[in-house]
C-alpha cells in the first residue's frame, strides 16, 4: 500500500511543500529516496524506536520511501514525523482519513516526543497558499505558526497524539492566538530609552537624523564616552514596524531558529551586535544549507558593528553589496538564495590604538604614522557608504550630575516620523526608496536642489575642509532630512550647514 503525507523544505526565506510516499510492499530492506541529506536518512533509527515507544510496530517489509520533488535537496530531522504517520498509513496499523489535509512536520526523540524545529512560519505561510486545513507541528512552535490565520495550527508533544488526531481519537483544538493585537500593544515597548543618556545632545540630533532618513552612521571617540549606550537606544526612536515589515523580519528569524519557545511577530526592530571576531558567512549569511547572517538578522532594524577597525578587512568588505542592494544573494553550484538585508548600519571606533587622540584631556601615547594606519583599516568604498561621521567628546562630570530630564525616545521618536511620512509622499512613485538615504545620484540632483548662497556655503566648506568629492552627494542627502525633521520644503543654508559638521573622516589630515 502507497500512503502519502505533506511536509515542507525551506529554501531561504520561503519553503516549499514536500510530498512524502511510503510504500511497504514484499522485501525486507529499507530505501530513502529523494535527494535526502543525512539527517533525514538517520530518521529511520528515530521513528522505529519512537513507534516502539508506543506498541507501534515497524514493518518488517521493504520499505521505500520517496521524498518529492526529487530534484529538491531535503534536510535537517523534521521529517521524522510525516515520515513515521506516512509509514503507520501504508502498513495499516492506524487508519487516518484526513492524513492529506495537514502539513506534517517535527522531530522525534527515541521515547515518541517531538522536539521544536527551525523554520515554521514559512512553513505555515505555504501550506496556507497551497490551501491546506491544517499544519500539525510541535507544540513548542505552535505559537509562532499560529501567526497566520485561516489555518488549523494543531500543537502535539508526542508521536501518540498526532497519530490519535489524525485517526479522529483525539481532538485537539487549533491554537488560535491574537497576533496583530499583541503587536499593537508591543509596539511602544522599549527598553533602552534616550531619556538615560545625559549630556551629548548633539550626538543625540545625529541619531535623529540618521533615524529620520535611514542613514547610516560611524561614532569616533574614546573609550567610555557613550558610542555603545547611545547605538543601543537608536531602534526606540526609529518608526514601529509594520505589520509587513514585522512578517519579514520573523521570518528570518524564524529560519535562523532564534524565535524561541513563545515565538510571535517581532514587535520591535531587530538589534544585532556581532563580535568583532565573527566570520564573513555569520556576517551575511551562507553554509552548505545557506543560512542568514547577521545583515539579514537586523533587516528593518539597526547592525552595530563596535570597534569597526578591529573587524576582519574581508569581513567589511563582503558588507559593501548588500549596503547598496539591501539584500545578499547566497549562490551554491545547484542553488541560489536571496535573503533581504535591509538595516541600518551603526558603527563605532576609537580615533586611534590607545584612544586618546584628539582628547580635550589626556595624552595620546600612538607614535607618528600609528593614527592613520589604525583608520586606513576602514577602507574608503566602506566609508563612501556611510552618511553621518560623528566625533563623540567624553561628557563633562557637570552633565554626568545634572538632575535636568533628558528628552525621551518617544518624543523623538514622533518627530522622526514626521521626516519619514514627508520622504514617503515625496518618494511614492519609487516604490524601491522609501526614505533620503536610498536615493540614487541623479535623484539627488532633482530633489536635493539648493540656493546660490548654498552652493557658496557647500564649495567653501568642500575647499576649507578639504571634503572629498564623495562628501558632496551624501552632505546633500543629510541636508534634505533636517529639513524634512523641520518641516521645511526647501533645503536652508542653516541645514547645509550642520551636514557639513557630519563629515569628520572626510576632512583632509583628520588623523595627520
Amino acid at each position: 500500500m502507497v500512503a502519502k503525507t505533506f511536509g515542507s523544505a525551506v529554501s531561504g526565506v520561503d519553503a516549499n511543500i514536500i510530498t512524502i510516499e511510503v510504500n511497504v510492499g514484499q522485501g525486507t530492506s529499507f530505501f530513502m529516496v529523494g535527494l535526502p541529506d543525512s539527517a533525514v536518512k538517520e530518521s529511520q533509527q528515530r521513528v522505529e524506536s519512537a513507534l516502539k515507544y508506543y506498541s507501534f510496530r515497524m514493518p518488517r517489509q521493504k520499505v521505500v520511501i520517496n521524498l518529492a520533488p526529487a530534484d529538491v535537496r531535503k534536510e535537517g530531522s523534521a521529517y521524522d514525523l510525516p515520515i513515521a504517520m506516512g509509514i503507520l498509513q501504508a502498513s495499516e496499523q492506524v487508519e487516518f482519513p484526513a492524513l492529506s489535509d495537514y502539513v506534517i512536520m517535527g522531530e522525534l526523540s527515541l521515547d515518541g516526543n517531538l522536539r521544536p524545529i527551525k523554520g515554521v512560519l514559512p512553513i505555515a505561510i505555504e501550506a496556507r497558499k497551497k490551501g491546506f486545513k491544517g499544519f500539525i507541528l510541535p507544540l513548542e512552535n505552535a505559537k509562532e505558526a499560529s501567526i497566520v490565520n485561516n489555518l488549523d495550527i494543531i500543537g502535539v508533544e508526542t508521536i501518540q497524539q498526532a497519530a490519535d488526531f489524525l485517526s479522529g481519537e483525539l481532538q485537539i483544538d487549533p491554537l488560535v492566538t491574537d497576533t496583530r493585537e499583541i503587536f499593537y500593544h508591543s509596539l511602544d515597548d522599549i527598553e533602552f530609552d534616550f531619556a538615560d543618556v545625559q549630556g551629548q545632545e548633539n550626538i543625540k540630533r545625529a541619531m535623529e537624523i540618521a533615524a529620520a532618513g535611514g542613514h547610516n552612521v560611524i561614532m569616533i571617540g574614546p573609550p567610555g564616552a557613550g558610542k555603545t549606550m547611545l547605538a543601543k537606544r537608536l531602534p526606540s526612536i526609529l518608526p514601529p514596524l509594520t505589520l509587513v515589515e514585522a512578517l519579514e523580519s520573523t521570518k528570518i528569524h524564524s529560519v535562523a531558529g532564534k524565535l524561541g519557545k513563545n515565538g510571535s511577530l517581532l514587535a520591535n526592530r531587530p538589534f544585532r551586535s556581532p563580535h568583532h571576531t565573527i566570520s564573513d558567512v555569520a556576517l551575511v549569511g551562507g553554509g552548505g544549507n545557506p543560512q542568514p547572517g547577521e545583515i539579514s538578522l537586523a533587516h528593518n532594524g539597526v547592525l552595530f558593528l563596535d570597534e569597526l577597525p578591529e573587524f576582519k578587512r574581508t569581513v567589511l568588505e563582503v558588507m559593501r553589496q548588500p549596503l547598496e542592494e539591501r539584500r545578499v544573494t547566497i549562490s551554491r553550484a545547484k542553488v541560489s538564495v536571496d535573503f533581504p538585508a535591509n538595516f541600518m548600519l551603526i558603527a563605532s571606533m576609537n580615533p586611534c590604538p590607545c584612544g586618546y587622540y584628539n582628547h580635550p584631556e589626556k595624552e595620546c601615547v600612538c607614535g607618528p604614522g600609528i593614527v592613520q594606519r589604525y583608520l586606513n583599516k576602514v577602507s574608503g568604498p566602506l566609508l563612501d557608504r556611510i552618511d553621518l561621521h560623528v566625533e563623540v567628546t567624553p561628557v563633562k562630570f557637570d552633565e554626568m550630575t545634572s538632575t535636568r530630564k533628558s528628552e525621551s525616545s518617544k518624543e523623538i521618536r514622533e518627530r522622526v516620523i514626521k521626516g519619514r511620512e514627508r520622504q514617503k509622499e515625496r518618494f511614492k512613485d519609487n516604490p524601491e526608496v522609501f526614505c533620503n538615504a536610498m536615493m540614487p545620484s541623479h535623484m539627488v540632483k532633482q530633489i536635493c536642489q539648493i540656493n546660490e548662497a548654498g552652493k557658496t556655503l557647500l564649495k567653501t566648506a568642500m575647499e576649507r575642509l578639504g571634503l572629498s568629492a564623495r562628501a558632496y552627494d551624501r552632505i546633500l542627502k543629510v541636508a534634505r532630512t533636517i529639513a524634512d525633521i523641520s518641516g521645511s520644503e526647501d533645503i536652508k543654508v542653516e541645514h547645509l550647514a550642520e551636514a557639513i559638521q557630519y563629515r569628520s573622516l572626510d576632512r583632509e589630515g583628520w588623523a595627520g
